[in-house]
């Protein structure tokens, strides 16, 4: 590094043109102190320039960044630990109580839908018997009023002794859906304490039977 003003053009053997002894030593000093002082500051800026460098991207020894030192651990509260342990038992207990009601539920409907299907055949039984019983009734009618013809077509005094031995109501029955003329011939021929009971049964029979 040259320094303006300090040296100047001299003769062989590095001399200073024009300098004496002492004044040559007091110029080595100065040269010597100013080459100390730039040592210094080169020292100096390059020391600076490193602890920059560390600062802004610390770095181990193969370029990875140094971990940052860990903090002390968490640990969780007591009481909150608790209340969460409280919570969620709470559930359990809720999901329990929920399957249960649906096991309930589930159980109540089968036995609906079982209480309806016997209930459908129940129906479906009554609605057979009822047409079964209106066959019979059909059946029934249709074989007094055969009867009926029959005892209207006899005559009188052999039909009246088959009506002695019928029970009263039984003979009142077919007297009533007789013809008035053959049902009076048949009563003629009858015993009158006979007769007069099976005529009792029909006027009971007429009066419990519909005015209109």
């Amino acid at each position: 590094m040259r320094v303006a003003g300090l040296f100047r053009p001299g003769r062989p053997g590095g001399r200073v043109q024009g300098q004496t002894g002492p004044r040559r030593r007091q110029t080595g000093l100065t040269l010597l102190a100013l080459f100390l002082v730039l040592s210094g500051v080169l020292r100096l800026g390059n020391g600076v320039g490193l602890a920059a460098a560390q600062t802004a991207a610390p770095a181990g020894e193969a370029g990875q960044a140094v971990p940052a030192t860990a903090g002390p651990a968490c640990v969780p509260d007591a009481g909150a630990m608790a209340m969460l342990e409280s919570l969620r038992e709470r559930e359990r207990r809720i999901a329990g109580q929920e399957q249960k009601q649906a096991v309930r539920q589930q159980t109540l409907d089968l036995a609906q839908a079982e209480v309806d299907r016997k209930l459908a055949e129940l129906d479906a039984a009554e609605r057979k018997l009822s047409a079964t019983i209106a066959v019979a009734d059909q059946a029934a009618d249709r074989d007094v009023a055969r009867l009926v013809s029959v005892y209207e077509t006899m005559k009188p005094k052999d039909a009246a002794r088959l009506f002695a031995e019928m029970d009263g109501d039984f003979a009142a029955g077919f007297l009533a859906r007789m013809r008035p003329d053959a049902a009076a011939a048949v009563l003629a021929g009858l015993d009158p304490a006979k007769g007069y009971a099976i005529s009792v049964r029909l006027a009971g029979r007429n009066a419990l039977g519909p005015k209109n």
